[in-house]
């Protein structure tokens, strides 16, 4: 029976999310059963996408990607894949009528991957980011508003800003594996070779500027979805502020985290403020 087949579907977007990020995961956990599925479904797609850029060295990338693009766009136009994670993602598309302009996008940034190491622009820079982040955002937006296409107007540009916020920290994070083991550099105007403290603070500034745009949003989501995000939002906001402590050098030899208890406590401390209404 197919409904069968569905929840297995759904049931590997869940476990793709929660082997490849505790601190994500943990974050879903906390939106409201309604919409968690389907951000498990999303992240599900997301994760095989960057996954095949950036993990599969062993084998020829461009076939597999060429493959999944294949397959992405008869689960969409058919509703239905033998892969797990597109016959779920597919599933949200449609459910929550997700455009494929965001879907596309998503794609063509993971495609560059492929090919482009060094983002020399301001403008290659943020298109990337727009493909590989921001509309990861919307897509999950889409899901949180369920079909109020007034609410989604007025979150967008929040979403977007967080969605970049995100990814930025994540570069910054990252700095490591993707110049030396991906030889990629995302930061226009940046020479990862001689990171120094103006350069990192530079792109501190940008990153607090995405989150103080994105925190508005947060305030204005449903119910179902606010602490969820919100949870998400603190924890990369303090892997932020422990990346603006740490010297660049450092920076640029070991990958920055936020150790488990710290996590714990973190989500604790975002709990007790949530219910005192302080967030």
């Amino acid at each position: 029976m197919k409904s069968i087949f569905d929840t297995i579907s759904a049931k590997c977007s869940e476990s793709i999310t929660k082997n490849y990020s505790t601190s994500f995961s943990t974050a879903v956990k906390l939106l409201a059963p309604s919409i968690r599925q389907d951000i498990y479904n999303i992240y599900g797609f997301v994760r095989l996408a960057d996954e095949i850029v950036d993990s599969f060295h062993d084998y020829d990338k461009n076939a597999l990607f060429g493959i999944l693009e294949d397959h992405l766009a008869f689960a969409i136009k058919n509703r239905i894949s033998i892969n797990p994670v597109l016959n779920s993602f597919q599933e949200t598309v449609h459910k929550h009528q997700i455009p494929l302009e965001l879907v596309n996008a998503f794609m063509h940034s993971m495609k560059l991957d492929l090919t482009k190491k060094v983002y020399t622009s301001t403008e290659e820079y943020q298109n990337y980011i727009y493909g590989s982040a921001d509309v990861v955002g919307l897509m999950c937006l889409k899901v949180f508003v369920k079909g109020d296409a007034k609410k989604y107007e007025e979150l967008k540009y929040s979403a977007m800003k967080l969605g970049s916020a995100f990814q930025k920290v994540n570069f910054l994070r990252d700095l490591k594996a993707d110049f030396e083991e991906l030889n990629r550099t995302y930061f226009p105007e940046t020479n990862l070779n001689h990171l120094d403290e103006t350069s990192k603070n530079k792109i501190i500034v940008e990153i607090e500027q995405d989150f103080k745009e994105g925190f508005k949003g947060i305030m204005q989501l449903p119910n179902e979805a606010r602490f969820g995000v919100y949870v998400a939002y603190i924890y990369y906001k303090e892997l932020l502020n422990k990346l603006k402590k740490t010297p660049s050098f450092e920076i640029k030899n070991a990958r920055i985290r936020i150790p488990d208890y710290q996590k714990y406590s973190l989500f604790a401390k975002c709990y007790f403020n949530y219910q005192l209404n302080i967030i």
